[in-house]
């Protein structure tokens, strides 16, 4: 298991640097945070495309993400982003007990499309968190989780993910790391 989260991460950091895309660009240009959210609604949307929609034949645990923004405002960056790596790994986990249960393919490929979105921000929040250069280790903030058969549930639970915490991050590191002035798309030099 362990290496293929590495193998996605090599091909991940292989791919950015062929699109030019680093964390930074996905911090500093806002309007890409609100893509992204549109495409979860999206991709939650097209569910209904599927002929059926089962509840799940286990219940799934995922993380509860909703954000009580005053008790949000007075946590550091690195605590932020720590809780929000955690939703992210418990989210996949999720993910992955849901495909599991699944045998509708129109169903298994949404997933498998969350799954990797999913991925793709773990990835660039590792990414930037090591842009950072963080020299404190904090511990793990295990997320509180919830149970369910429902699928939607599932959709939802990535899209409050994106449009709350992760907004608000992207928000608080915009200030920190994103000069007057600075071109979306091009990263700082170190």
């Amino acid at each position: 298991m362990e290496l293929n989260r590495l193998l996605v991460f090599v091909v991940f950091l292989f791919q950015m640097r062929l699109s030019g895309m680093w964390p930074t660009q996905l911090v500093c240009d806002r309007r890409l945070i609100q893509k992204y959210v549109v495409e979860a609604v999206e991709m939650e949307e097209s569910l209904s495309q599927c002929e059926e929609l089962p509840l799940l034949l286990e219940p799934v645990h995922l993380p509860l993400v909703g954000l009580n923004l005053r008790v949000w405002k007075t946590k550091t960056n690195e605590v932020k982003t720590q809780e929000i790596l955690q939703a992210l790994i418990k989210l996949m986990d999720g993910i992955a007990v849901a495909q599991q249960s699944m045998n509708e393919s129109c169903l298994l490929i949404r997933l498998q499309q969350l799954h990797e979105k999913a991925n793709f921000f773990l990835l660039h929040l590792r990414n930037f968190q090591g842009q950072e250069q963080s020299t404190t280790t904090l511990p793990e903030n295990i997320p509180k989780l919830i149970s369910t058969r429902n699928l939607r549930t599932v959709f939802w639970t990535y899209v409050q993910l994106l449009q709350g915490k992760l907004n608000f991050l992207f928000y608080d590191l915009r200030k920190d790391s994103c000069a007057e002035g600075h071109r979306p798309g091009i990263a700082f030099p170190s």
